[in-house]
């Protein structure tokens, strides 16, 4: 299993406070020692749309590099693809939103703008040397348009085939979705692409963590997650927290896959971050602790 921290990214952008780079960086830098080694670190959004993504060139010039970390950036546009070369990122995330009213909402335009516009910050980024990934938000439904249905996130996915893609990924952006939607969405995307799959779960309606072991049990073996349970889109309602990384790894180890991420320091970074935030994390591992020890 393959854990994506997108903590300081997902994780960050939906909360109240905006922090600084420095705070940004030690998180990021807590998130390193715990053993992660892909890293959600920024977002090349626009500082007045998304202010707690601000300073993303000063979050990438300070966080620890080597030991095979690799660290990703959100982009949305050209513009962000050219920030993201410039700032030394080792792989982008691109989003390509499902739905036309919940694109229009989150980048300005609709999903046939959005695909039209893709080819040429796609190859900005592969031409580069950065290694890119498509994420198809909302797809699993959508707060503004409701159901998506299946076909809608297979012709989606059919129609990156022609882009130099590392990865594929499936967001459930709302948290929505229940276990027989994972399967039923990466089979249909499996039918259109041999590419790398991924999962973005949250956990808005508590079927986050049944949905991240249906997705383990299928196949599907990286998947995102934030340090506490942190995060959530600043553009569509009540869409709460990812599913918490630590207990997530909890959960996989205790059904038989393994990971080298070091619980303890996870839970460190989140009891760091939110204090900075001055928030209550949502994760249970922290508090219950592991399973218990007998005397």
């Amino acid at each position: 299993m393959e854990i994506v921290e997108v903590g300081p990214r997902d994780g960050l952008q939906n909360e109240r406070v905006a922090l600084d780079a420095a705070t940004r960086v030690r998180y990021i830098e807590m998130i390193v020692d715990a053993g992660v080694r892909r890293i959600e670190a920024v977002s090349f959004a626009r500082p007045d749309r998304v202010p707690q993504m601000a300073h993303a060139e000063e979050v990438m010039a300070g966080v620890p590099r080597g030991d095979d970390v690799r660290y990703i950036g959100l982009v949305l546009n050209p513009k962000g693809a050219e920030r993201a070369v410039a700032s030394g990122v080792d792989e982008a995330n691109i989003v390509v939103v499902a739905t036309d009213e919940f694109s229009r909402r989150n980048q300005g335009m609709s999903v046939e703008e959005t695909l039209a516009h893709l080819p040429a910050t796609v190859d900005r980024l592969v031409e580069a040397g950065i290694a890119t990934t498509v994420t198809i938000g909302a797809a699993f439904g959508c707060p503004f348009e409701g159901e998506v249905p299946v076909e809608r996130v297979r012709e989606i996915a059919a129609r990156l085939e022609s882009l130099p893609l590392a990865e594929l990924a499936l967001a459930d952006t709302i948290g929505v979705a229940v276990p027989r939607d994972v399967r039923e969405r990466v089979a249909a995307v499996r039918e259109v692409t041999a590419r790398p799959l991924r999962l973005h779960l949250h956990n808005t309606r508590n079927t986050g963590y049944a949905n991240a072991l249906t997705a383990l049990e299928i196949g599907v073996d990286t998947l995102d997650a934030s340090t506490g349970g942190i995060g959530g889109c600043p553009f569509a309602p009540a869409a709460t927290g990812n599913i918490a990384t630590e207990d997530l790894l909890y959960m996989a180890r205790r059904s038989g896959w393994d990971s080298s991420v070091d619980s303890a320091g996870i839970i460190a970074a989140t009891d760091f971050i939110t204090g900075e935030l001055g928030i209550r994390p949502e994760a249970m591992l922290g508090r219950a602790g592991g399973f218990p020890s007998v005397s």
